[in-house]
C-alpha cells in the first residue's frame, strides 16, 4: 500500500486545472515510454470539472489521443445516451472535441445494449474486456492503467463502491453490478478495489464542504468497509487533490506543508 500524498489546491477550479495539467504531463510521459497511456475516467463534477479543465488547456494538444485507451471505475446502469450516464457527460466535457480512436474508448456497457438489463452480466462483460486487454507485464486481469480517478463521496464511496454494500467487500471480480446502491440511479457497474489497486496511480479527487468529513475520516485510518475511499490506492502513488474546502477537516499533522 502506497501513503496518500496530498496536495490542496485554493479552490475547486483551480484544482480542476492543476490536475488537469497534471494529467497531461502524465499521459504525454507514458507515451513517451511505451507507445501508449490508459487512464480510468471518474464522472461527478469534480471528475467532469477536471475533463472540462482538461478541453480548455491549450497543452491538450501535446497528447496523442489516438493512442491513449480510456477506461471508467463506475457507470450508471441506463440506456446508451443518458444524460446521467458517466460516458454521456464525458463527451460532452472532453471526449467529442478530441481525435480519440473509437476502439479505445472502453464505455461500460449500457441497458438497453446486448446485455439487456442484466447488470451482472454487463459486469461480467467489462471484465472479460479488461482482461483481453492486459498484457503478461500486467500480472492480473486488468491493465496496469496510467491515471485512475476517482471521485470521492460524501458517504466517502470511491467509484460505485458504497460504505458496507456487499461490492466494496469483493476481493476476486474486477467489476460487478452494483444493486441497491443508495445514490440513484440504484443498479450500475463498479470496478472493484482489487481492480482499482492494479493501477500505477490513483488520484482521488475532493472539492467542496460537503467533501470535507469524507477526506477526513479516509485519511485517519479508516477501514475501507466503512470508508471505500480509504481502501484505494495505486502500486506506485496515491494522490489527493483536494480543495481548501474539502481538506479543511483533516488533521494538521496529515496538512501538506505545501499546497498550490
Amino acid at each position: 500500500m502506497t501513503p496518500p500524498q496530498l496536495v490542496v489546491h485554493r479552490d475547486k477550479e483551480l484544482m480542476a486545472q492543476a490536475a488537469a495539467a497534471r494529467l497531461i504531463t502524465k499521459i504525454v510521459d507514458a507515451q513517451a515510454a511505451r507507445g501508449h497511456a490508459s487512464v480510468v475516467l471518474t464522472g461527478g463534477r469534480n471528475g467532469n470539472g477536471l475533463l472540462a479543465a482538461l478541453a480548455a488547456a491549450p497543452a491538450r494538444d501535446a497528447v496523442d489521443w489516438a493512442r491513449l485507451d480510456l477506461w471508467w471505475g463506475d457507470e450508471r446502469f441506463l440506456p446508451d445516451g443518458d444524460p446521467e450516464r458517466n460516458v454521456t457527460q464525458a463527451r460532452e466535457a472532453l471526449l467529442d472535441s478530441v481525435p480519440l480512436d473509437p476502439a479505445r474508448v472502453h464505455a461500460m456497457p449500457a441497458s438497453n445494449g446486448p446485455y439487456g438489463e442484466d447488470v451482472d452480466d454487463a459486469a461480467a462483460a467489462y471484465a472479460a474486456e479488461l482482461a483481453a486487454a492486459a498484457g503478461p507485464e500486467d500480472h492480473g486481469p486488468v491493465p496496469s492503467f496510467d491515471v485512475l480517478m476517482l471521485g470521492v463521496g460524501p458517504d466517502t464511496h470511491v467509484a460505485s463502491l458504497f460504505p458496507e454494500l456487499p461490492a466494496v467487500r469483493e476481493t476476486e471480480r474486477t467489476v460487478v453490478g452494483v444493486h441497491g446502491a443508495p445514490k440513484p440511479p440504484p443498479v450500475r457497474v463498479s470496478l472493484t478495489l482489487p481492480a482499482i489497486r492494479a493501477a500505477r496511480e490513483v488520484w482521488l479527487l475532493a472539492a467542496g464542504e460537503d467533501k470535507a468529513e469524507a477526506a477526513a475520516i479516509a485519511l485517519s485510518g479508516a477501514g475501507e468497509i466503512q470508508a471505500p475511499a480509504a481502501g484505494a490506492y495505486g502500486r506506485s502513488r496515491t494522490l489527493w487533490l483536494l480543495d481548501a474546502a474539502a481538506a479543511s477537516r483533516l488533521p494538521r499533522a496529515l496538512y501538506p506543508p505545501a499546497s498550490a
